[in-house]
């Protein structure tokens, strides 16, 4: 899946009708906003990202999509307007993998986006997954397998079972799992760590016996079947 941020609607639906027609997914948003909305749902293969932008600039979104673990290596490669030599520098020493200036071809803009998912695409090395009764994490590639199948999560969903499992063993109470994955502003209240417990168990399917319920405690990631 790709996304597309850029404000312009003309060159947005030219783009994604260019990337459709030659066997790719995308998506396109128009404002930070939207994008950040989609990717709490699920994280793009790619992103081609708009400098000049409503809310705030593309390059302030490349650095928050930077400093964010779950989007530190995420490909990004920006299209803009901006095209001297200065505003390439800019962009790539400010995390762009690639940076396209404005008018582009969209053969060009394809043949990019290919090179650039073979370079980030290598498979991870053992050191880089964490396995646990029948799951699979690769954080380098922010993917999960369950008995082998691959399973689609929500940020918080997966920021739960890599904590989990990084952490087999441990017990930690719904207000610690609050903090550590929400972070300690969060408003909501500790029901919201079942729930998500819940459908995480859900989608992992008899791998989720891996999360155990700890009666009074809260949860822990551990070998055997728990509560």
């Amino acid at each position: 899946m790709i996304y597309m941020l850029e404000d312009e609607s003309g060159i947005r639906n030219f783009v994604l009708y260019g990337l459709r027609t030659s066997g790719m997914e995308a998506e396109g948003f128009e404002t930070p906003s939207e994008l950040r909305e989609a990717m709490e749902k699920q994280l793009p293969d790619l992103l081609l990202l708009d400098r000049m932008l409503p809310e705030e600039d593309g390059l302030t979104v490349l650095k928050k999509l930077r400093c964010a673990s779950e989007t530190r290596k995420l490909p990004v490669i920006m299209l803009t307007a901006k095209g001297s030599e200065l505003d390439k520098v800019e962009g790539l020493d400010n995390g762009a993998d690639d940076y396209i200036a404005k008018p582009f071809g969209m053969l060009e803009l394809i043949s990019r986006i290919k090179a650039l998912l073979r370079r980030t695409s290598d498979t991870p090395t053992e050191s880089e997954r964490l396995e646990l009764g029948g799951i699979c994490i690769f954080p380098s590639k922010h993917e999960v397998f369950a008995d082998g199948e691959k399973i689609t999560l929500t940020l918080k969903e997966y920021d739960m079972l890599l904590f989990l499992i990084r952490n087999r063993g441990e017990v930690y109470s719904r207000d610690s799992l609050l903090k550590e994955i929400w972070g300690y502003d969060f408003s909501g209240e500790s029901r919201t760590v079942d729930v998500h417990i819940r459908t995480l168990r859900q989608k992992l399917g008899s791998c989720g016996d891996v999360i155990q319920t700890i009666r009074g405690v809260g949860y822990k990631a551990g070998d055997e079947t728990g509560d």
